[in-house]
């Protein structure tokens, strides 16, 4: 998990095909219910929490976009994270520098690509309110981290090579 506060990235202007590319270069891959899906994979540097191990090791960042609409990559793998952390879209929000609508946006934008909802919330009020990941949004975060974790294995040795090809960059800039 994250720590709390803003993420410190250095994007490589590269995109790396995951699977295999379709006529218009961008990569894609079928899902078992026959949906095609397209796979976007950003490689970055490491965010604020990698600092201290090291500086050059390659992050992937996967967006994975079911339709038009229909996508879930970090960030919103994140916000899911700290809803289930916070017990809060509003906290979870604020925690990620965004504001309460886009977060509540976001969660809604989830909540309706799956045939059931992410996350449970309850109103506000003198009690206070509250969110919490339904099982189906721990699954389907779980999915997306082990998705993540799997792409990150396979394309190893070519994010080794890539990275054997950076310049140095003097004084971090």
């Amino acid at each position: 998990m994250r720590p709390c506060g803003i993420r410190r990235e250095r994007v490589i202007d590269t995109r790396m095909a995951i699977l295999a590319t379709h006529s218009c270069r961008r990569p894609t891959a079928t899902c078992e219910t026959g949906k095609r899906l397209l796979l976007h994979a950003t490689v970055t540097g490491p965010d604020s929490r990698d600092m201290d191990t090291n500086t050059k090791r390659p992050v992937l960042r996967i967006r994975i976009v079911f339709g038009d609409e229909e996508m879930i990559g970090p960030g919103k793998a994140e916000l899911l994270e700290r809803i289930d952390r916070c017990g809060s879209i509003a906290a979870a929000g604020r925690e990620m520098s965004m504001s309460y609508k886009r977060a509540w946006q976001l969660i809604g934008t989830l909540n309706a690509m799956f045939r059931e909802p992410l996350v449970d919330s309850t109103r506000g009020g003198p009690g206070g309110g509250g969110a919490v990941l339904t099982e189906t949004g721990r699954r389907v975060l779980a999915l997306y981290r082990a998705f993540e974790a799997d792409a990150a294995a396979a394309g190893a040795a070519r994010l080794n090579d890539m990275q054997a090809l950076l310049r140095d960059i003097p004084d971090g800039r």
